[in-house]
């Protein structure tokens, strides 16, 4: 069996993305008697349970990719680093299903109801402190995530008592509070996301970058993002038309939590708008799990550097394995420190 493993391992590291009929003709031919099809899918799910393989699309259009060693992906400089494909990977739908495993889901939804049952034996008091908590470190880590400077206390005052900071810009107290507007809309109205479409991604955006002189609206231009080649699609209509596949998506998901990962990453790395675009998708992944009544998350916690490492990694490789660890981790400490 670990001859076989290793002999799968290295096919897969050898051909990033490919199917299980590809793995099991390999096997078959260097192993020829013990390598039915049913034992080399065995040999893949341990791969895949042991965090050495993981697993993309569903179905006929199931790929398998091995998990990418993140310190040593890194070390390589930007322009070493041999990319999936620089530009949009228009293939990448197919790829966008099956998220999470089923263990992964039934142990979320397991501590998800802790959430509610919290959530509902709070006081109407209790439960508007804590959405204003939740709030307040949400709009601080977000826009830390974009280079903002305020500390989670300024961004207390800021918020609580509209005190902006010394010796801070202008521009970084007006994103500070359009995170604040952006999640009182969508704590007001939860059901609006149950659904979703263009117009409420675009409403968030210009919720998010009101007063920061960015154009509103899908782009015109193309644009570029720092640290990798990664080149975001460059033509206004097929950002349009990314973007119609993204709500269609979404809304055919069936799981909230996969339906929040999908959005959160798909908008990053679509770009749709001038700047502004992962505020965007963290803001639509909490509206995203509000409507389906999940924890939001506030990224109190996420390193702004590994959350960098692990969108850089989808954009270049298509691989969320890493940025799903951060999601999960910053869900489950979501329900242990608020509601």
């Amino acid at each position: 069996m670990e001859k076989r493993q290793n002999l799968i391992l290295e096919f897969i590291k050898k051909h990033p993305n490919t199917n299980s009929g590809a793995i099991v003709e390999f096997i078959s031919q260097q192993m020829p008697g013990k390598s039915s099809r049913p034992t080399v899918l065995r040999d893949i799910d341990a791969l895949i349970a042991d965090g050495k393989v993981v697993k993309f699309g569903s179905a006929r259009a199931t790929t398998y990719a091995v998990v990418i060693d993140i310190e040593n992906y890194f070390a390589i400089d930007p322009d070493k680093r041999v990319l999936k494909t620089e530009y949009f990977n228009f293939d990448i739908w197919g790829e966008m299903h099956d998220l999470f495993t089923a263990k992964e889901l039934s142990e979320l939804d397991k501590i998800n109801d802790t959430y509610r049952k919290n959530k509902s034996e709070l006081s109407a008091t209790a439960l508007k402190k804590e959405i204003e908590r939740l709030t307040i470190e949400f709009a601080w880590k977000s826009s830390k995530i974009e280079g903002n400077t305020y500390t989670l206390l300024d961004t207390e005052r800021l918020i609580r008592d509209k005190e902006e900071a010394t010796g801070k810009k202008k521009d970084e107290a007006i994103m500070i509070l359009n995170h604040k507007v952006a999640l009182d809309f969508i704590f007001a109205n939860p059901d609006l996301f149950q659904h979703i479409t263009i117009a409420k991604i675009e409403h968030i955006h210009k919720l998010l970058t009101d007063g920061l002189e960015i154009s509103g609206g899908v782009r015109q231009r193309r644009v570029g993002i720092t640290g990798t080649n990664y080149r975001p699609i460059d033509n206004r209509q097929q950002i349009m038309e990314a973007l119609e596949r993204l709500v269609k998506l979404i809304n055919e998901l069936k799981h909230p939590l996969e339906k929040a990962l999908a959005a959160v990453l798909m908008i990053s790395y679509i770009q749709p708008f001038e700047d502004g675009n992962k505020r965007t998708a963290r803001t639509i992944g909490n509206a995203l799990l509000l409507a389906f009544d999940y924890c939001p998350l506030s990224y109190r916690s996420a390193d702004e550097i590994e959350y960098k490492k692990g969108m850089i990694l989808f954009y270049e490789q298509n691989d969320f394995a890493y940025f799903k660890k951060i999601f999960i981790d910053q869900f489950k400490q979501g329900i242990e420190k608020y509601f």
